[in-house]
């Protein structure tokens, strides 16, 4: 626990220094401890509720959906935004639920008006096919942590999308 509390403070430091928001997965304690604008939770976690009961209005709660059935309970819960995935196969989690793929991404803004940010097995040349399919914005980790070159790596994902 001491070294995650190190790692989320020296993240929540390096995020105020450029302005940057920070939302720590998982853990509403760490989020809390760290002052970090929100939590992104998945479906095994504290349920959204409960993290919003501890964290305040103010703060930013996300929660990962896999399914249109699990996009709809979304929808009455009410998070800030939710993440939908995996749109592609992704090697960052060797147990993911089924691919959704573009498809899915589609059907998934057509039963929702909350922010959708698309997740599992993104590449920046898939950006803006998802923005097309309804995506708000994607989150990335292979495509940015296993690339090379840091910089050129993020580079591509900074540019403005549709």
């Amino acid at each position: 626990m001491k070294e995650a509390y190190a790692q989320a403070l020296a993240l929540r430091q390096a995020a105020t220094d450029v302005g940057a928001m920070l939302l720590i997965n998982d853990r509403c304690d760490l989020a809390l401890a760290v002052k970090a604008d929100g939590v992104h939770l998945g479906q095994e976690d504290l349920p959204l509720a409960d993290a919003r009961q501890l964290l305040g209005p103010e703060k930013i709660i996300g929660l990962s959906t896999h399914n249109l059935e699990q996009v709809s309970e979304a929808v009455a819960l009410q998070p800030d935004y939710i993440g939908f995935g995996p749109i592609f196969s992704t090697a960052t989690k060797a147990d993911h639920d089924p691919i959704v793929g573009v498809e899915g991404l589609r059907a998934a803004r057509a039963i929702t008006t909350l922010p959708i940010f698309a997740i599992g097995g993104i590449a920046s040349q898939h950006v803006a096919e998802l923005m097309a399919a309804g995506a708000n914005g994607v989150a990335v980790i292979s495509a940015v942590l296993k690339a090379p070159d840091l910089e050129r790596a993020i580079k591509p994902f900074q540019q403005p999308w549709p």
